[in-house]
């Protein structure tokens, strides 16, 4: 049976963020080191973003690299850099082929020229793209992209922009980096670390959690059509009784 066949199309999350995890591991089992498990993970990538496109997804965000992980070994981080720009100039036919937007959140002034400028190239190339918006959070963290936000409505009030009395949540998430784009609905963390890692915070409030043992390289599209059948099959109340529904 077609692993999409139980999922009600009628009911997708809009957007589904992913934390990537278990690369690293995934290799280590195989006795391969860590950057063959991030180059294999980049099957994944393809894999799960063409098949959140082909059900109707609108939204996919990914954690590809976290601020955190500048402190891992500077040779996996050289690698990880030259992959995301191997991995971006390779995949940007595949994208504007299947009509999907590139987006990046994160402080990118950090990563390398290379990168950075890879990037930016994909973004521009695939901004009238309109199908699905694949969201790529590099160099990013929650704890930074919220106090980025404070200092923008800080900034504005000090500007006479807006008074104390005016800031909400509207306003607040207008200065985050996913400005415009819907809460996550879904969050699903791969590899079996049942963690949020510092990923959009504010944003999955009343995000359903779902975690897999799974490790990120084996990751297919039938794990996620479980993982959105999962989502389908829970009553989300957002503080109500499941009377009031």
């Amino acid at each position: 049976m077609d692993s999409k066949s139980n999922i009600n199309l009628d009911k997708l999350p809009k957007h589904i963020a992913v934390i990537m995890d278990g690369n690293g591991r995934w290799a280590k089992q195989k006795g391969m080191p860590r950057v063959f498990g991030h180059r294999n993970g980049v099957t994944a990538v393809r894999e799960i973003t063409e098949g959140a496109a082909e059900i109707g997804v609108k939204y996919l965000t990914l954690y590809a690299f976290s601020t955190e992980n500048w402190s891992r070994p500077s040779f996996e981080v050289s690698a990880l850099m030259r992959l995301l720009v191997e991995t971006v100039r390779k995949e940007l036919a595949t994208l504007t082929k299947n009509n999907i937007r590139l987006q990046a959140i994160g402080d990118l002034s950090r990563l390398p020229d290379s990168s950075r400028k890879a990037l930016l190239e994909g973004i521009e190339k695939t901004k009238n793209n309109t199908r699905m918006t694949l969201i790529l959070a590099l160099n990013y963290s929650a704890r930074w992209e919220i106090m980025q936000a404070v200092k923008t409505v800080a900034q504005k009030v000090s500007d006479k922009e807006l008074t104390p009395d005016q800031i909400n949540e509207q306003v607040f998430e207008g200065a985050l980096s996913t400005a415009g784009i819907p809460d996550p609905e879904l969050l699903i963390r791969t590899s079996g670390e049942t963690r949020i890692s510092n990923f959009l915070l504010w944003q999955i409030a009343y995000s359903e959690l779902y975690f897999t043992s799974v490790f990120w390289p084996e990751f297919r599209k039938e794990h996620l059509h479980k993982a959105i059948e999962d989502f389908q099959n829970r009553e989300r109340r957002f503080g109500k009784t499941s009377e009031q529904l």
